[in-house]
């Protein structure tokens, strides 16, 4: 049998404050948000092409230190980008810390304000 599903359509993320969290997302990866219906609670909803990164400011069940500190052995959300370099740049400028992937392919992994682990790669 085969499957009827094809594609991601979006990943939420829980974060503490939306404002913060845009700041990242926004100003320092370049997201784009777009509008958000009201759903009776503070969040954000950001363009990736075709899918979405959803920000939800909900109180977050689940611990955001103790985690591992290379995000590639955490959950996390990985986001195509066509170069490293200027996203690197930007964390620096920033104070955002980072690892490298250690899968051999253009990628690292940084944390967003909540701790939830984000890769990015060099999608070539």
């Amino acid at each position: 049998m085969s499957t009827n599903i094809f594609s991601l359509n979006h990943a939420s993320l829980i974060v503490a404050n939306i404002n913060i969290s845009l700041v990242f997302y926004c100003e320092v990866l370049c997201l784009q948000q777009v509008d958000r219906p009201d759903l009776g609670f503070p969040g954000a909803w950001l363009q990736l092409g075709a899918q979405q990164l959803h920000l939800l400011e909900l109180e977050n069940p689940d611990p955001i230190t103790g985690r591992p500190e290379h995000g590639g052995r955490d959950r996390h959300v990985a986001l195509n980008a066509l170069a490293l370099t200027p996203v690197q740049e930007a964390l620096n400028k920033a104070g955002i810390g980072y690892t490298m992937s250690i899968s051999g392919r253009r990628a690292f992994f940084c944390r967003d304000p909540d701790g939830n682990a984000v890769e990015i790669i060099e999608w070539a």
